[in-house]
This record gives C-alpha cells, sequence and structure tokens, in this order.
C-alpha cells in the first residue's frame, strides 16, 4: 500500500468517521478549532463545535462567528461522502450554501450533522443542520457538492 491519499488504511468495515475525527482533532483545522466526533449512521455524520471563546465573533454578544460553523459543517458533510461510500478518497468541496436562521445560542455546543444522501461517479450531494441542542430550532441549514477526485487523478 502506498502513501497517497487515496490509498489510506481503512478498518475491515469501511471508512471509520470515529477513528478519522480523532486523528484530525490533534492536527489541522477542526482539531485548533476543538472539534469532536459525536455519532454517525451508514451516510451521515455528527460532530460537535464546544463553545470556546476565540471561537466568537461578536464580544459583545459572545456569538460564535460564522467560519467555524461553516468549517464545522464542511467536515460534517465530508466525512458524511466517506462513510457513505465506505473508504477514504480524495475529493473537494465544490459548493457549500449555508443558510442561517439565527445566531447560535452563547455558551453552548454547537452540533453539526451532515448527510450524503447521493454519489455518482464524479460527484458527492450533501445535506445537513447545526444546532446547539434542538435539531427543530436549527442554527444554519447547509447544501452542498463535493467533487471526487479520484477518478480524474492519472
Amino acid at each position: 500500500m502506498n502513501d497517497t491519499p487515496s490509498e489510506i488504511s481503512e478498518p475491515q468495515g469501511g471508512f471509520d468517521p470515529a477513528l478519522f475525527q480523532q486523528m484530525m482533532s490533534t492536527h489541522g483545522h477542526s482539531g485548533h478549532l476543538g472539534m469532536r466526533y459525536r455519532a454517525h449512521g451508514d451516510c451521515w455524520v455528527e460532530l460537535e463545535l464546544p463553545y470556546a471563546s476565540g471561537l466568537v465573533g461578536d464580544v459583545d454578544s459572545g456569538v460564535i462567528a460564522s467560519g467555524p460553523i461553516i468549517s464545522l459543517m464542511d467536515n460534517a458533510t465530508s466525512l458524511s461522502v466517506w462513510t457513505a461510500i465506505g473508504k477514504f478518497r480524495p475529493q473537494v468541496t465544490l459548493d457549500l450554501r449555508v443558510d442561517y436562521m439565527r445566531p447560535a445560542t452563547p455558551g453552548k455546543t454547537v452540533i453539526g450533522r451532515g448527510e450524503c444522501y447521493k454519489t455518482t461517479r464524479s460527484m458527492a450531494f450533501v445535506r445537513g443542520v447545526a444546532h446547539d441542542g434542538d435539531p427543530d430550532d436549527p442554527v444554519a441549514h447547509v447544501a452542498g457538492t463535493f467533487i471526487r477526485i479520484e477518478n480524474f487523478l492519472g
């Protein structure tokens, strides 16, 4: 097995988002933001973004900035693609539309659930919701597409 990203070793049952997020929690952007794995199913993943003063965008209100929430949802939806196809493969976020419904409640953890609802040879289609405790009162909804670039690599 070589060291290219498309050849990362997966556990026997396929891609494990909990193991992947555990590794990423000590490296890179998601680790810096403090994202943590929460749960997953066949085609969905939940991550959480604990409240931290370093994530606040408006000091007077204590509301988390939009950037960390976008990162949370990009990570959750990306992991949902790998969970749905059962393996890690290179991909790029082509589009991630974020519709904010309200500010996250200061002091609360934001939970991001991403779902991959369709894949093709070269694309993956995702949707998701971010909330701070009640999925029926969302902070944001997302919809997006990823390009699965493994079929374009030489």
